[in-house]
């Protein structure tokens, strides 16, 4: 009896902390989390904050969660990765986005590779990953990477990302991030029986 042990792919979650739609958090999630793919063989499970619903507001507790809501959650706590990026909303994340973390399981982000990132008018905003987004990850004992992406309303065009700079920094990050998640196994990799 032959045992292996087959690899599977990881599950990464790209968050974008968007209330509607169209959006450019949610374009920089999708380039951040396609770009990812291109470079490693990952299921990724594209999410938006009003995927949540308007039950997310309502609920005070996480007993109170519509399914809506508590999928979302659920799929943020049995992600092996984040990607999460958000609009900014007078030089902080929305309070709907901060009251999403507010029902995780603080012990299910614990060593989680997390690549952050976010969206503004302009560049006044770009502060807010690092004095937002990386403490309210490092609070959860998460793994960002150490570079981090922002994107001013300039920086898109015709629903993209076009800026070479921001693009140059969106490649640098997404070679972070999978270069973390290449040295690390999903957390739900199984041992399969092979007959022999």
């Amino acid at each position: 009896m032959n045992f292996h042990v087959e690899r599977l792919r990881q599950n990464v979650v790209v968050l974008s902390g968007n209330t509607h739609r169209p959006s450019k958090s949610r374009t920089l999630a999708h380039h951040l989390g396609e770009a990812l793919r291109e470079k490693l063989s990952v299921t990724a499970n594209f999410l938006d904050l009003v995927d949540a619903g308007r039950g997310l507001g309502a609920a005070f507790t996480r007993k109170e969660l519509t399914p809506e809501a508590l999928n979302v959650v659920e799929a943020i706590e049995q992600a092996d990765a984040l990607i999460v990026t958000t609009p900014v909303y007078n030089g902080s994340y929305a309070g709907l986005f901060k009251h999403l973390f507010d029902l995780i399981d603080p012990l299910t982000l614990v060593d989680r590779p997390v690549l952050i990132g976010a969206t503004g008018g302009g560049q006044r905003h770009a502060l807010v990953v690092e004095h937002q987004l990386r403490p309210l990850f490092g609070f959860y004992s998460a793994l960002t990477v150490p570079s981090a992406v922002c994107g001013s309303d300039s920086d898109f065009a015709d629903g993209k990302l076009v800026d070479p700079l921001v693009l140059a920094r969106a490649g640098q990050a997404v070679d972070q991030f999978a270069a973390l998640l290449s040295a690390r196994q999903p957390r739900s990799n199984l041992v399969r029986l092979a007959s022999g």
